[in-house]
Parts: structure tokens; sequence; C-alpha cells
């Protein structure tokens, strides 16, 4: 084989050293983030997008490039986070195409493919914008044609390939002149170059570099000088504050009467908001886009099939952490902070649920539940610290509901509690929250939407007792619908299943949400998917790690 020639083996391993090399680079990547959005996540975003294409190919057969593309393209897509971790799928999602039924790659093909991923890409941007990671990669590509009949090897090809990315790079802020005004090159360009560097790096067998992605603008701007960069405009001058992120699994009764488009669906999306992408494949569409209101495009979603990888980030909320950590860092004066119009106060058991919780936009989040729930005085303090003119309260136990009601006295702003009686209760109440609609709409709306669930809860008995016609035993585990005890045995796994065959209408639900607790095991999860499976064909199956205490699971069937 020629030098002109990359095989299977050596195309596995740059992918995988560049996955490394990305992942080294992260946290910088993240202080360089300023556009469309500072909220200082690219570095992360891509990092995760290219780890999830870096395990798909160490599973593929490394003898075929064809194999290893198709395992990449698949794994990005399945993985891709944020505006640069989707450009980043499909960058490779064109260049598998390019290179099916390739074994091996000669520079002709190296070139088709590189460009073929950057038409990709800028097709599955609605609006592509210059200055950005679709400029570093278009660059990058151009050059890699022009290299084919000058270079002697792949390794001097690459090089060619990663000198004009490189120098594109730093063209970056000629192109988006918010770049400019903070003193950075483009986030999203500069996880691309790192990614190059891992290739070349593997191609020549050499370390990783360890100062090459260092950023040089006018040899002014060093890492530690970018994470002074997020407070460059005012977090009100956020337009669009939900990053949203899901994935529509394709459903063939539902495609029958809506036939799927990508362009046409990509359209409709654009109206509600911005920095959008929308990618698909046989299976999935997922889509990326910066909006106001998530429950609205996600419905639209919901036209070709059913929801998944859900993941809703209030960019505002990020924005702020970070200026307030660099505003630390300067020790500024304290100013007091802007009292918002309308906030979500609610409460929750384990870390995990707290995350996901404030995923959804809870503004302030209390630690309590069963055995441990929160004071009205508690619950007073996380109204204020709130800080809103109106707020609603979600108390997600029936023995909270109470203490929540009384802090209405103690409080100078208008609350309403959602009278939600348990976690899967409070997740799908905020489902339907709109920051912009009014207290007693909100209010109306999370109420009426806990009729559409039910809650499953496991746990066990602490003595001997009767209750509702049942025998239980210290020890036995309960399986708990909506407060009533449904299903008691000493087996756990017993329990959970007499539970869930309780729970779930094969008819008329759609989806089950696990959310794991600090007892949950990872091999009784695997039990509940197959067990679903089994039984619900029908039956989507979400799993969330909530480490909540005492209920070793917590069941929301919708």
């Amino acid at each position: 084989m020629s030098n002109r020639t990359l095989n299977g083996e050596q195309f596995a391993q740059m992918i995988l050293l560049g996955a490394h090399h990305l992942s080294n680079q992260a946290e910088m990547i993240d202080s360089l983030n300023v556009f469309p959005v500072p909220d200082g996540d690219t570095g992360t975003n891509m990092n995760l997008t290219m780890t999830s294409g870096a395990q798909e190919v160490e599973k593929a057969n490394h003898d075929h490039i064809d194999e290893i593309a198709k395992a990449l393209s698949k794994g990005l897509l399945m993985g891709a986070r944020g505006n640069s971790g989707v450009i980043l799928s499909q960058l490779f999602r064109g260049f598998s195409k390019s290179v099916q039924d390739k074994q091996s790659l000669e520079l002709k093909d190296l070139a088709d493919a590189l460009q073929d991923g950057v038409d990709t890409a800028y097709k599955a941007v609605m609006k592509p914008v210059e200055g950005t990671i679709l400029t570093v990669a278009k660059d990058a590509a151009q050059a890699g044609n022009k290299a084919v009949n000058t270079a002697d090897s792949t390794v001097e090809w690459f090089e060619k390939v990663l000198e004009e990315a490189k120098q594109s790079l730093n063209r970056t802020p000629d192109l988006l002149p918010v770049l400019k005004e903070v003193g950075v090159v483009d986030s999203g360009g500069q996880g691309l170059v790192t990614v190059y560097e891992g290739f070349i790096a593997s191609l020549k067998g050499e370390e990783l570099p360890e100062n090459s992605t260092q950023p040089s603008i006018n040899e002014m701007v060093n890492a530690e000088h970018h994470k002074m960069h997020q407070d460059f405009m005012d977090t009100d001058e956020i337009e669009f504050g939900y990053c949203t992120e899901f994935m529509v699994k394709f459903e063939d009764d539902k495609l029958a009467q809506n036939p799927f488009d990508e362009q046409e669906y990509r359209e409709e999306l654009s109206q509600h908001g911005d920095s959008l992408l929308v990618v698909s494949d046989d299976d999935v569409v997922k889509v990326h886009v910066h909006v106001e209101y998530p429950g609205e495009v996600m419905t639209i979603g919901q036209r070709y099939g059913s929801l998944t990888n859900i993941k809703i980030e209030n960019m505002r909320e990020q924005h702020s952490s970070i200026v307030d950590e660099e505003k630390r860092e300067r020790k500024p004066v304290k100013q007091e902070a802007k009292r918002a119009d309308m906030a979500v106060v609610t409460v929750a058991m384990g870390e995990g649920i707290k995350t996901m919780f404030e995923s959804l936009r809870a503004d302030v989040v209390i630690e309590g539940g069963q055995t441990m729930n929160p004071s009205t005085q508690d619950i007073v303090e996380a109204i204020k610290e709130a800080n809103a003119d109106h707020v609603l309260v979600l108390p997600n136990n029936k023995n909270i509901i109470m203490a929540a009601e009384q802090a209405e006295e103690l409080v100078d702003c208008e609350i309403k509690v959602v009278p939600t009686k348990t976690v899967p209760q409070g997740m799908t109440a905020m489902l339907s929250y709109n920051p912009e609609a009014e207290l007693s709409a909100n209010h109306e709306a999370m109420s009426e939407a806990l009729q559409f669930v039910k809650t499953g809860q496991v746990t066990y008995a602490v003595r001997d007792t009767q209750i509702e016609g049942k025998t239980i035993e210290e020890g036995n585990f309960m399986g708990i619908l909506d407060g009533s005890i449904e299903s008691v045995d000493k087996d756990k796994m017993t329990t959970i299943f007499g539970l869930l065959k309780e729970m779930i209408d094969d008819e008329e639900d759609e989806i089950v949400t696990i959310l794991q607790g600090e007892e949950g095991t990872n091999d009784e999860v695997e039990q509940l998917e197959s067990y679903i499976e089994e039984n619900f064909a029908d039956i989507e199956v979400e799993v969330i790690e909530g480490k909540q205490p005492i209920y070793s699971f917590i069941f929301s069937v919708e």
C-alpha cells in the first residue's frame, strides 16, 4: 500500500486519538464560547459528541474504512450535543456517505469525502454563519482538494489540511464581529482544529501536541484571558433562552399520516427560534434549536414519532453563572439582582432529580421529600431566593402541599401552589410551564397536566403491618401506584413487575420514565427495560439517574 493511501486501521486510530485530544482540550474550548450564545459549553458538547462516535468506532471492523465511517457517523448522530456537536456529526456523516463501499482511501477519495462532509453540514444549518466551524471545515476541505496532486503522502496531505484549518480559524474574528469584539477565535472551529491535530499525531505516531491548540490573535490572547469573555453581553439580550435538543424516533403509523420531509420540517421549526440544526436518517431525526418555548417544537416533532433524548438548558442561567463567576474573580461591587417576573420553586430528593428539574427550567430546587419534608420557612426562603413577582410552587409530595400553601401569607409576591403529589407529576407540570404566560394561566395548565401521568414507587416495609387488605412483613418490597399499594413481595423484581403490570396500559400509554434511586442497580434497570420491551411492545423507555433515597425506583407512565 502506497504512502498516498489510508487504510482502515489508520483511520480508526486517527478517530480515537482525535477524540482523546478533544477531550483534553474541552475546558479551554469552553472558555472561547461566545457565539451564538455565550453559554460556555462548546468544548463540552463537542467532546461528548466525538466520544460517542469514538466508542462506536472501537467496536467496528477496522479492516474496512466504510464500516468505520458508518460506525463513526451513527455514534456522532446519537451523541450529538449543541450547535458545534451537531455540525461535527454532519461533517462526518457526509464523509461516511462519500466513502461508502471503500476499503481504503486514496488522496482524491479523502478530498472528496472532506468536501462532501462540508456540503452536508451546510445543508443541515438553516442559516449558515461564516466565521464558525463551518468556515474552518470549508477552507480546510478546499486546501485538501488543492493538495491532491502535490502531496507525496497522506501525512503531507493532512498537514496541508490542518495548516489551512488553523489559518482559517485565525481569520474567524474578521468574519464574525462578536469574536473580534471579545478577542477570541471561534470555539467550534477550535474544536475541529483540535480533532485534526489528533489525526496528524496518530498518522505520524507522535505524542499529542500540548500547546498547538492555544489560540492566537495578534499574540495577545491565551486560555486564561479567554475565561473572562462571557460578559461581553447582558443576559437579557439573549432572545431565545432555552437550548433545546431532542430526537424523534420515527413511527410508521404517524409517518403514514404525516410523511416526513427534512427540509420542510427544518423550515417549520425555523419559525420558532434560531441556531437550528435538523439531521435525520432512516430511523430518527435529531433537532437542536434555541427557542423560548421548548414545548412548541417538541409537539411538532411528535407528529412523526416518539420523543427521546430530551435536553433543555436555560442559557440565560448558564450565561449568568459564567458571568457571576468571572465577576467574583474580579471582586466587583455587589449589586442587587434584577427581580424576575415569573419563577418556579420545586422540591426534589436526590441529586439527579434536582438536576432534571433545573433542566426543565425550575429556578430554585429545595432538597426534600419523603421523611424529610421542608418546612414552610424553607419554602419561604426558596421563594425569596427566586426573587420574582410571581412564583409557582411544586411540592411534589402530598405532605408538603399544606406547608407550601401557608407560605403565601409570608412573602411579598404572588404565589400559586401546583398540587403535585409526586416527582413524576412535577416533571409533567414543568413541561406545561410557560415563563411568558400569566401566573393563573400557568397554574391552570400545569394543574390540568397532572391527570395525564401515573406514578409508581418501590420501597420496603420497616415493620409488619396490615394495610389495604394486604399483609406486609418487615423487609417486604412494596409497589405503590398513585398512593395505593398494588404489589407486595419479598423479591424486589417480582414486586416491580407486578407494579408495572398494573400501571401500564399498552393501548393508551406511550412512555415510561424510570428514576433510578440510590438502591437501584444497573442490572435491575436492564431487567426492567427487558421486561417492558417484552411485555409492552409500543412503550418507549427513558432512564434517569435520580439518586433519590428511600425509593429504589420511581416510575412515570404517560
